[in-house]
C-alpha cells in the first residue's frame, strides 16, 4: 500500500512539473509573438502585415509635368514606408478618372491624391471613396471642397495670375493684343489663374492691352500646337501669349520658333525648365514661371500620410511636417482648406542652364 502511494505521488509530481514546463513554454511563445505584433503596430504596415497603399491619379499620360508630380508623390510615400500606386488615363477626362477611382476603392487603398480633370464631376466617386475610409486629397487642379479633405496648392493663385499679366505686358511694351493658351476648360487651377489675370487687366494702367482669346489645348501637345497656330491666324496683330500649362507653353514655343516669330509674338507662362530651356536661351520666351512639381507631389504624400495616421484632419490650423520641405500649415480655401507650397519662381536666361538639368 505504501509503495502504491509513493508511486501515485511520484506520478502527480511529474505531471505538475510537465504542466509547469508547458506553461513556461507557452509564455515564452507569447513573448516572442508579441514582439513582431508591436513592430507591426509601430510600422506603416497594417495588422495583416501588408503595406498601406497610397494612390495618385494625374490628368493624363504623356505629360512631363504630371510624371514629375507623381515621382515626387512616390518618393514621399516610399520614404514613409508605404506602397505607391501611380495612375493616369490616356485622355484628360473626368469619366476616365472616375473609372480609376472605382478601381482604387475596390483595391482598398488607404489614401488617394487626385489632379482633377473636372472639379465637380468626380464628386460622387470621391465621396464613395471617403465613405469607404479612404483619405482623399486633391493637388494641383482641385476638386470641390465636398470631394476632398484638403487641397495641395502650388502657389497663391492671385499671385500667379497677376504675375503672368505683369510679365507679358512688360514683354510687349505695355500695349497690344494678348491671348491665353490654357489646358482644359474645366481645369480649376487654370480657370482660377485666368480669373486673376482678368482682374489684373481691369487696372486702368492696362487700358492699351486687350485679351482677345482664351484657347484650350486640353494639355495635349498636338492640340496645343493647333490652337497656337489658330491664334496666330485669327489675330495677325497678336503680340503676346500666356500659356499657364507646361504642355501648352512648350507647344507654343515650338510654333513660334518654327514660324520665325521670335520677338514679334512674346511668350510666357508656366513651363518645365528642361522643356523650355531652348526657347528661353533663344529668346522666343524671355522668361517664364513655375514651382517644382516634384515638391508638389512630395508634399501631397506627406499630407496624405498625416491624414491616414490621424495627426491632422484637414482643418484650418493643422500643421504637417513634410519631410525635407519642413512644416506646412493648413489654411482656408473658400469652403474648404488647402496647404500652400510656395511662391512661383522666375526662370530666365540667367538661371535656366542651372535648372534645366533639375526637372
Amino acid at each position: 500500500m505504501k509503495k502504491f502511494l509513493v508511486t501515485c505521488l511520484t506520478v502527480v509530481m511529474l505531471m505538475t512539473i510537465v504542466a509547469a514546463c508547458g506553461n513556461n513554454n507557452n509564455n515564452g511563445n507569447k513573448g516572442s509573438s508579441a514582439s513582431p505584433q508591436a513592430s507591426n503596430a509601430a510600422s506603416p504596415s497594417g495588422d495583416s502585415g501588408a503595406k498601406k497603399k497610397f494612390a495618385i491619379i494625374f490628368k493624363n499620360t504623356g505629360n512631363p509635368y504630371g510624371e514629375k508630380e507623381m515621382e515626387g508623390y512616390k518618393k514621399a510615400v516610399e520614404e514613409l514606408g508605404y506602397e505607391a500606386i501611380l495612375k493616369a488615363p490616356d485622355q484628360p477626362t473626368a469619366e476616365a478618372q472616375i473609372s480609376m477611382i472605382e478601381e482604387l476603392i475596390s483595391q482598398k487603398v488607404d489614401a488617394l491624391a487626385i489632379v482633377a480633370n473636372d472639379p465637380d464631376a468626380l464628386q460622387p466617386a470621391l465621396e464613395k471613396a471617403m465613405k469607404a475610409g479612404i483619405k482623399v486629397i486633391s493637388l494641383d487642379s482641385a476638386v470641390n471642397a465636398a470631394s476632398r479633405l484638403v487641397h495641395i496648392n502650388q502657389a497663391d493663385p492671385e499671385r500667379i495670375g497677376r504675375t503672368l499679366i505683369q510679365g507679358v505686358v512688360e514683354m510687349i511694351g505695355g500695349s497690344g493684343e494678348i491671348a491665353i493658351l490654357s489646358a482644359t476648360s474645366q481645369a480649376t487651377n487654370q480657370n482660377l489663374w485666368i480669373e486673376w489675370m482678368k482682374k489684373e487687366l481691369e487696372d486702368p494702367k492696362y487700358a492699351n492691352v486687350k485679351l482677345v482669346k482664351v484657347a484650350y489645348g486640353d494639355d495635349l501637345r498636338d492640340k496645343s500646337v493647333s490652337e497656337t497656330e489658330a491664334l496666330l491666324k485669327s489675330y495677325p496683330n497678336l503680340k503676346g501669349i500666356i500659356a499657364p500649362t507646361t504642355v501648352g507653353i512648350a507647344a507654343a514655343g515650338k510654333v513660334l520658333t518654327d514660324k520665325g516669330l521670335k520677338g514679334k509674338v512674346q511668350l510666357t507662362g508656366l513651363g518645365l525648365p528642361s522643356e523650355m530651356a531652348e526657347y528661353i536661351e533663344s529668346g522666343v520666351c524671355p522668361w517664364m514661371y513655375l514651382w517644382n512639381p516634384l515638391d508638389v507631389g512630395y508634399l501631397s504624400g506627406y499630407v496624405a500620410d498625416a491624414l491616414v495616421n490621424g495627426t491632422v484632419t484637414g482643418k484650418v490650423g493643422d500643421k504637417v511636417t513634410a519631410g525635407t520641405l519642413g512644416e506646412k500649415e493648413v489654411i482656408a480655401d473658400g469652403d474648404g482648406t488647402q496647404v500652400m507650397l510656395g511662391d512661383p519662381f522666375k526662370f530666365d536666361a540667367s538661371n535656366i542652364a542651372e535648372w534645366k538639368a533639375v526637372y
